[in-house]
């Protein structure tokens, strides 16, 4: 099984754990993860996000392997729709 064919069968479960390992450098037993293991994971994840996600974030990888950045205005309008405003008396 190549990595392409890995990542096309790996569930949400699966992303969030490596994305986990890779963000804090343990498996979620608290063993560490060796440098190896690491550099794979990361590959594993970033691949998994430019595939499948299609994240909406700031900065991500995109499906051609390049870093993706947000514009500020596409930001701006995307906070504007995900925030909730209320006035001071409704708190």
């Amino acid at each position: 099984m190549n990595i392409q064919q890995m990542v096309s069968t790996m569930t949400p479960e699966v992303y969030e754990r490596l994305a986990e390992a890779v963000a804090t450098g343990k498996w979620p037993d608290g063993q560490p993860l060796s440098a190896a293991q690491r550099e794979t994971s990361m590959q594993a994840v970033m691949l998994y996000q430019s595939t499948v996600l299609k994240s909406d974030e700031h900065m991500t990888i995109g499906s051609a392997g390049e870093i993706v950045h947000k514009s500020k205005q596409a930001l701006r309008q995307s906070f504007n729709e995900d925030i909730a405003r209320f006035k001071a008396k409704d708190l």
